[in-house]
């Protein structure tokens, strides 16, 4: 048995005991996107009412994500009326704590959405705009319900690391056909890197990031009327204080090469647009810092070549690295 359902099997009766009586027995299972010691499970809630609402038990939980999901998304039993809330971009939460019997670990009963996530099938730009949409009415629901952390950002990259890194795997060594100029490009990027650090590190951070923004991280609710009904961002583990475009950048990312997946959509571009649409600030600034972190992103790829050594990948990393160099340097 896996050792998070082993876990959560031995503490369910505790859990179901900290619920008060509300929550079924649970039907644990092995989530795709799960690597680690945490256990997942559908089960029912009853509310005080008598009305029975599906739900995802999760634990243990780390302190971030459980912070985070519950700050937004705690909902009480008689608001659960509406299948689609309107402004909730995360998941709604019945119950949650912080220990289990003689376990210090969070866990959480949430929301189960139906179906699988967005990136689980083949995407239309509907789809893309939804997700860069609820992205950005994320952002301005967690800044009003905890001011930044202006003066501690989350933790960056060690970019002069990695790109030395990146460096050692592309010197001396084969190069597929079409990678031929990441020792040219490398040593460019390393002449200008103090530079570039410097520019990043004093980006704005006025933003609550998701940090981890892709379509098997977005779900969608039980429409209203007809529709798709409305997306949620899911795993708010890695959420941080930052600039606001490093959530469109993300997704970018991960897209090089593969730009077809967007569907023609501009990710930057479309969180502008949407972040301006709810009265969020964004600036020409912000947007000339997106290259600066694009650069950077480009020319530290080859550091992780040999576990996602991706020929296509580095071909369209190499690509962007060489076309917005001069224009960022000058």
């Amino acid at each position: 048995m896996h050792e998070g359902h082993a876990l959560a099997s031995t503490l369910e009766p505790v859990l179901r005991d900290a619920c008060r009586g509300h929550l079924s027995p649970v039907r644990w299972f092995q989530a795709t996107w799960q690597h680690g010691g945490a256990g997942t499970g559908y089960a029912e809630w009853t509310t005080a009412a008598g009305r029975t609402i599906e739900c995802v038990v999760k634990f243990p939980v780390g302190y971030r994500e459980y912070a985070w999901t519950k700050r937004l998304g705690l909902t009480h039993e008689k608001d659960w009326d509406n299948p689609d809330p309107a402004n909730l971009p995360t998941p709604r939460v019945l119950a949650g704590g912080f220990e289990l019997g003689s376990y210090d670990f969070a866990w959480l009963v949430m929301e189960r959405f139906p179906g699988q996530p967005l990136g689980a099938h083949k995407m239309d730009d509907a789809d893309v705009w939804a997700l860069f949409e609820t992205t950005a009415e994320f952002q301005a629901v967690a800044v009003l319900q905890e001011p930044v952390e202006t003066d501690h950002p989350a933790p960056d990259q060690d970019w002069a690391d990695l790109l030395d890194r990146s460096i050692r795997e592309t010197d001396g060594g084969y190069l597929a056909e079409g990678l031929e100029g990441w020792p040219a490009a490398l040593a460019r990027a390393k002449e200008v890197l103090p530079d570039l650090m410097a520019r990043w590190k004093a980006r704005p951070i006025d933003t609550w990031c998701h940090r981890d923004v892709h379509p098997h991280n977005a779900m969608r609710r039980t429409p209203v009327n007809g529709g798709r009904g409305a997306l949620a961002l899911i795993d708010l583990a890695r959420v941080g204080p930052g600039c606001w475009i490093e959530d469109a950048l993300y997704f970018e990312r991960l897209c090089w090469g593969r730009e077809h997946v967007l569907c023609g959509i501009d990710p930057l571009a479309t969180l502008a647009r949407a972040r301006r649409t709810l009265g969020l600030p964004v600036s020409d600034e912000d947007l000339a810092l997106a290259d600066v972190r694009r650069v950077l992103m480009a020319a530290t790829s080859p550091a992780f070549s040999r576990t996602q050594g991706d020929p296509v990948y580095l071909k369209a990393a190499l690509d962007r690295l060489e076309r917005l160099l001069p224009a960022v340097c000058g």
